[in-house]
């Protein structure tokens, strides 16, 4: 028989992830459609009691974001520029109500190849906390998800929280998501960018990240280092001359293979433009 615990804090929720096989159960924003109209018989760990893994906070090196964050927190946090992608990415995670429940470590170990919010935090080069009875890791966002619906969690294992250097909050980043309607969609592609701009206006560093056109998200590394010291005025020229080797996307309902790719390059070079506007026009104020 099914078993269904509510841990009251996370030492207890480890315990229980000890000594037995159970689902973790959040924000239940993909949990319950998932079910559907199926009996469970997997045990359920409810920890949506945990206090204690909701909310944003400083240390002197990182931007710590609980697991148990929502989408609407995420949105209302103030928060440096260079997470405004991640912000914009938020208000994308389904309708309002979805915001309000769903959380952001729910996002990513559901694994989805179109998950929101990993573009982002990939820009930003989080890294994902690992709990269990045994002690805690740090893995980067980018080694932990494996593919589609796969990650690195253990079965002993709970997300307690995203960190995210603050070396990497530089900048200002922006996210698109092209889908087959403006609201309520699975994307088709993609994009987050951060970019840093030197006082002369040129990239002093570049991230950008792509989601839909791959198993998982994927890094431009290689785009990235052919934008370093150019001015932003050439950003598009750059994107139009990259070939996107990182990506392999698929066909399916939503969209071809091949138009995935053409789609990826126009919105890594929108993504750009905005980053690199923002960026310009705040040292220009400032």
């Amino acid at each position: 028989m099914a078993r269904y615990a509510k841990p009251s804090s996370v030492e207890e929720a480890l315990h229980l992830l000890k000594q037995d096989s159970w689902r973790i159960l959040a924000g239940g924003t993909d949990f319950y459609p998932s079910l559907g109209s199926r009996p469970l018989h997997e045990n359920i760990l409810d920890i949506n009691g945990l206090a204690e893994l909701r909310g944003t906070s400083e240390t002197g090196t990182h931007f710590v974001i609980g697991a148990r964050t929502s989408w609407t927190e995420v949105i209302r946090h103030p928060l440096p520029p260079a997470f405004d992608a991640f912000k914009l990415a938020a208000r994308e995670v389904g309708s309002i109500q979805i915001q309000n429940a769903g959380t952001v470590a729910g996002n990513l170990c559901n694994a989805s190849p179109a998950a929101d919010g990993v573009p982002p935090l990939l820009v930003l080069d989080a890294e994902v906390e690992l709990r269990s009875a045994e002690g805690a890791r740090l893995v980067p966002l980018g080694k932990f998800i494996l593919g589609n619906r796969r990650t690195v969690r253990r079965p002993d294992e709970i997300v307690t929280a995203m960190h995210v250097p603050k070396r990497s909050a530089s900048g200002r980043s922006a996210f698109f998501k092209l889908g087959a309607r403006r609201y309520l969609v699975i994307s088709i592609a993609m994009a987050a960018a951060r970019v840093d701009l030197n006082g002369d206006g040129k990239i002093k560093q570049a991230a950008i990240a792509v989601g839909a056109c791959s198993a998982a998200a994927q890094r431009l590394s290689g785009l990235e280092r052919m934008l370093e010291g150019l001015p932003a005025s050439s950003l598009a020229d750059a994107v139009g001359r990259y070939e996107f080797a990182e990506l392999s996307p698929i066909d399916d309902v939503r969209g071809t293979a091949e138009y995935r790719r053409e789609a990826a390059g126009e919105i890594v070079r929108r993504v750009l433009a905005m980053a690199a506007e923002e960026g310009a026009s705040r040292e220009i104020a400032a």
